[in-house]
C-alpha cells in the first residue's frame, strides 16, 4: 500500500529537482530500486543495500556503467557506499555520507573498516593526510588521502596514529593530519586551502573540484551539514541576505554555480571560466553571467 499522497512513480527515471523522489538523492532507476523505495516507485526488481567502502584513495562516480560517462561525484577513502547492483566491473548505488546515486568501479570497493575496541573512526582535514611506513617524521610516505576521507585508528600514544583498518592498515598518519573534536567552523579557510586548484566536473580534492565541490567540502570541514549539488547546498541554507548585509561565509548562489563569499564583495568559487579555484570580485562574476546572484547564510554547525 502507498502512503496516502504519495503515488508510487512509473515510467521514465525523471522527477522534478529536490522532490521527494530526485534520482540523485534516491537510488531508482528503470527496472531497479533501493527496497526502501518499494511503497513509492514502481519498478520490476528491487534491492535490499550491500554496504561497501572506498579502498582506492578516491573512487570517481559516474552517470552510467562506462568510464567516457560524465562524473557526477567523487567518493573519499573510506567513504561507505551502499550497493545495490555489482554487474561487468561497475556498482551502482548511494554514498552514504550525502546520498549521491552513481556508478563505482567494483575494484575501488572492498569491505567496510569499523571500529572496535581501542580504536576510533577519525577524518582526514582540514588538509590532505600523508600515509607514512613508519611513525616518524623521516619515514617514507606511500600515499595522500584527500581532507574528509574516513580513517579506522588507534588511541594516540605519540604524534602518529597508527591505523588500524582498512587497505592502510599498520601504516601511519600524523595526528595533525586529522580533524580534531573541536574542528575550525570558518568554512571560508577551508574553502581557501583549495585555491589555484583545477576545476573538475564532480570533483571534490585539490586534484579537481567543482563549485558545488568546493563548497559541500568547505562546509563539512567546518562541522556543517552539507549535500552535493549547488541547488541543494542553496535549498539548506539559512535566511536570505540582502546584499547590503552580506558577509563572510555567506553562499552566493545562481541556477548552475554556487561560491562563498570571502568579504562582502569577493567571491571564492571554483569555476569553468577561470578553469581553477579563486578569489574575485563578485562583480565580475554578476556581469559575466549576467545576472544578480541569490545569497543565504549556511546553517549553524551541528554540535
Amino acid at each position: 500500500m502507498n502512503a496516502p499522497g504519495q503515488p508510487r512513480i512509473r515510467g521514465p527515471r525523471a522527477t522534478a529537482p529536490l522532490s521527494p523522489l530526485d534520482p540523485r538523492i534516491n537510488a531508482w532507476r528503470p527496472g531497479l530500486a533501493d527496497v526502501a523505495l518499494a511503497g513509492r516507485v514502481s519498478v520490476s526488481h528491487y534491492a535490499a543495500p550491500v554496504l561497501r567502502m572506498v579502498t582506492a584513495t578516491t573512487a570517481p562516480l559516474h552517470a552510467a556503467p562506462d568510464p567516457a560517462s560524465a562524473l557526477v561525484s567523487e567518493l573519499f577513502h573510506g567513504e561507505v557506499f551502499a550497493v545495490l547492483e555489482d554487474e561487468r566491473g561497475w556498482a551502482w548505488g548511494q554514498a552514504a555520507d550525502d546520498s549521491y546515486v552513481g556508478y563505482v568501479p567494483t575494484a575501488a570497493l572492498g569491505p567496510v573498516a569499523r571500529a572496535d575496541a581501542g580504536t576510533k573512526e577519525a577524518r582526514v582535514g582540514p588538509g590532505d593526510a600523508l600515509v607514512f611506513l613508519a611513525p616518524a617524521l623521516k619515514a617514507p610516505s606511500l600515499v595522500t588521502l584527500p581532507a574528509l576521507s574516513r580513517l579506522i585508528v588507534g588511541e594516540a600514544s605519540s604524534d602518529f596514529l597508527e591505523v588500524a583498518a582498512g587497505p592502510h592498515t599498520g601504516r601511519f598518519v600524523h595526528r595533525r593530519h586529522l580533524i580534531g573534536p573541536e574542528p575550525a567552523s570558518d568554512a571560508v579557510a577551508h574553502a581557501l586551502r583549495f585555491l589555484g586548484s583545477p576545476y573538475r566536473w564532480g570533483g571534490r580534492t585539490r586534484s579537481g573540484i567543482d563549485c558545488s565541490g568546493l563548497v559541500q567540502v568547505a562546509l563539512r570541514l567546518a562541522g556543517q551539514p552539507a549535500r552535493r549539488d549547488s541547488d541543494m547546498l542553496f535549498a539548506d541554507a539559512g535566511p536570505d541576505v540582502r546584499p547590503a548585509e552580506r558577509a563572510r561565509g555567506d553562499i552566493v548562489w545562481w541556477p548552475g554555480h554556487i561560491g562563498l563569499l570571502v568579504d562582502s564583495q569577493t567571491l571564492l568559487h571554483a569555476n569553468a571560466f577561470w578553469m581553477t579555484v579563486v578569489a574575485e570580485p563578485l562583480a565580475d562574476v554578476e556581469a559575466r553571467i549576467g545576472a544578480a546572484p541569490q545569497c543565504r547564510r549556511p546553517r549553524p554547525a551541528i554540535a
